[in-house]
């Protein structure tokens, strides 16, 4: 059942933030994400290898691999340097928008599912408590919701037109060819590399572990369409808090039991898609900017 493994890949990404939150102690965020997506490649290839799984590599597939790349690079990179410039809770809550700009993307703009998005949201920000000010940290977090939807819209087409696992693979190579570029960018230091307990414990649980959730995403989103698996995906902070508070001994008061309550509920309204919406053409924004 693809809402089943999706929801249980959200346990995967909510552990990534604490993960990712120790390394950088550590490591600048641009060299860490490219120490994660190069670990996730190798992981892939050695896999695809020991299976004898040969990839296409036609122009059409590296097209699509490097439209699906761009949206994701963008919104990882706006996300890692919007997360140093505003609060921890105003990232978690402005990066779940991706659930409002998925459905204004494709133009599924049913009644169904506003309602199930609204839920969602109004459960997520009792959740965050996100602060009603916003700073440049704020906007650049928001250009990242933007950017993740376009990559959510753009999987939900190609996966189902292509070659779903060379889909997947090109796009790591890719990630991690433009990571080794803007890495240079933080002029990092060789001690910053150096293999502590806690950096590859974030590589484990980032690259190993959040590849895997990234590869039943493309599987699930040959199977739903783009704004559920968006929606689904609204768990993980509420997933992020509970194993902070079961782990860590973090303080979730009961605003925040009832915000991840609302959310739970909009996710279940969310996954009652209408059979109209499931059968909709999709209208990737990738493929619309193709045109110009």
């Amino acid at each position: 059942m693809p809402q089943l493994a999706l929801l249980l890949t959200t346990f995967v990404w909510g552990a990534t933030f604490p993960a990712t939150k120790a390394a950088l102690e550590q490591i600048t965020p641009l060299s860490f994400l490219f120490l994660r997506f190069l670990l996730g490649m190798l992981v892939v290839f050695a896999v695809l290898f020991v299976l004898r799984r040969t990839l296409t590599r036609d122009a059409a597939m590296l097209r699509m691999s490097l439209i699906a790349s761009l949206w994701l690079f963008l919104g990882y990179v706006l996300q890692t340097i919007g997360l140093h410039l505003t609060t921890a809770s105003n990232s978690a809550f402005i990066t779940v928008l991706y659930v409002v700009f998925v459905p204004l993307y494709l133009r599924r703009l049913s009644a169904h599912t506003w309602i199930s998005n609204g839920i969602a949201l109004i459960g997520l920000w009792f959740l965050v408590k996100p602060t009603a000010s916003a700073n440049l940290g704020d906007l650049l977090t928001l250009g990242s919701a933007a950017a993740f939807a376009a990559h959510m819209v753009c999987l939900e087409h190609y996966t189902r037109t292509t070659d779903a696992v060379s889909l997947f693979a090109w796009q790591l190579v890719m990630m991690t060819v433009a990571m080794l570029g803007a890495m240079w960018w933080e002029q990092p230091t060789a001690i910053m590399f150096e293999p502590s307990r806690v950096l590859l414990l974030g590589l484990g649980v980032t690259g190993i572990l959040a590849t895997g959730a990234f590869a039943v995403q493309m599987w699930a989103q040959q199977l739903l369409p783009a704004q559920q698996v968006a929606l689904l995906f609204a768990v993980e902070p509420a997933i992020a808090a509970w194993l902070a508070w079961y782990f860590l001994g973090e303080n979730l008061d009961a605003q925040g039991w009832f915000g991840s309550a609302m959310i739970l509920g909009g996710v279940l309204l969310g996954s009652r898609v209408p059979e109209e919406m499931t059968q909709a053409t999709p209208q990737p924004v990738s493929v619309r900017s193709e045109g110009r």
